[in-house]
């Protein structure tokens, strides 16, 4: 049987089919977003119901099955839990700190319809802060207000909190013995539906038919997904015939068939990590940069900033091409200006590891 487990060995474990997916996929989130920050949320809703819907409803879960399989790799390859989340810390905060920053102290202040002074004397605008943190608001004093999605800088962010919460669950599942028993991984995202769906019916808000983004809850099932199938990569086929299956299955489930969303994971996870095995040709774009986060941090803002600005551009098709040409620029900023030059900091991390990991051994020996 040809593995997930040996085609990872057989591309080195870095295949490009990862990269291509993480820029295509933060891409799509622009485009989606194009709709909403165009025409406003009662069209976003309807495209959501459109028949376009199974794969505009396949992105999220996607993203974060993907970011489940390579950080389970990068869990297996640490030592120990400081260094694990050492890695997610400065992955993530320092390009999440600066977009708020650029949104709250250049963008707010130049599109505000407010005075500057009340403007920074606002509690939406502190509370807007607190988004370096992962606690989300999405306004700022007078920003956007006329805009067909009024009142709303960073929609995007909405899922950060659930990425956090991914890095909890993962580590909550380590200490229950996560290394040596990988059975608990399926366990905890087959646990996480169950209890979703069953908290949703017992508060009445359970909507079975497919409408909207996948909950947050869901994505995180997804990411659950993506960890069970690299802790058992040895053990699943690696088939294009069980992909094409699985990516139908998908569509069919996250776009037709009630409750789909519950029964969708497993088939997304697989159909992400196949496509994230294909090793294509690597492009000048991909190659050495990782545009996608950049992309994905500062894509809404920069069309609602576009859409204030240019009101002429509520075009979704327009909306997207110029937006796209902005904010292909922030994201190349972003990455070689923040993310990479704090991705040196793993160097940093892995000599504290080293230290820590020494002093255990020199206290054991003596013990």
């Amino acid at each position: 049987m040809y593995s997930i487990g040996q085609r990872l060995v057989d591309t080195s474990g870095r295949p490009s089919g990862f990269d291509y997916m993480r820029i295509v996929l933060s891409i799509m989130v622009v485009v989606v977003h194009s709709i909403g920050t165009s025409y406003g949320l009662e069209a976003d809703k309807a495209f959501f119901q459109s028949e376009a819907r199974g794969g505009v409803r396949l992105i999220l879960p996607m993203f974060f099955a993907l970011s489940g399989f390579l950080v389970a790799g990068s869990l297996l390859r640490t030592r120990t839990i400081g260094m694990f989340l050492g890695l997610r810390v400065i992955r993530i905060y320092p390009a999440l700190v600066v977009e708020v920053l650029l949104a709250a102290l250049i963008v707010g202040p130049l599109l505000t319809t407010v005075s500057l002074g009340e403007y920074f004397s606002s509690p939406v605008f502190h509370r807007y802060l607190l988004n370096a943190t992962g606690h989300i608001s999405y306004a700022l004093p007078g920003v956007f207000e006329s805009n067909p999605q009024p009142a709303t800088v960073n929609s995007q962010l909405w899922t950060v909190p659930f990425e956090l919460f991914c890095y909890v669950s993962l580590l909550v599942l380590v200490l229950m013995g996560g290394r040596r028993w990988k059975i608990v991984y399926p366990l905890a995202a087959l646990v996480l539906s169950i209890g979703h769906f069953a908290f949703r019916y017992s508060e009445g808000t359970l909507s079975l038919m497919p409408s909207g983004p996948v909950s947050g809850t869901l994505l995180v099932v997804s990411f659950l997904v993506g960890v069970s199938i690299y802790m058992y990569r040895d053990q699943i086929v690696f088939s294009a015939s069980l992909f094409w299956l699985s990516l139908a299955v998908s569509v069919i489930l996250l776009a037709y068939v009630p409750g789909g969303d519950y029964l969708a994971q497993c088939f997304v996870g697989y159909s992400c990590v196949y496509i994230g095995l294909t090793n294509f040709r690597r492009i000048r774009l991909i190659d050495g940069a990782d545009y996608s986060y950049g992309v994905f941090l500062y894509g809404f803002v920069v069309q609602q900033a576009l859409m204030d600005v240019v009101p002429w551009a509520r075009h979704w098709y327009l909306n997207t091409i110029f937006s796209l040409a902005v904010v292909v620029m922030f994201a190349a900023f972003s990455w070689h200006c923040v993310e990479k030059p704090a991705l040196k900091l793993k160097k940093v991390l892995a000599r504290i590891e080293d230290y820590l990991v020494s002093r255990v051994r020199s206290v054991g020996r003596a013990a």
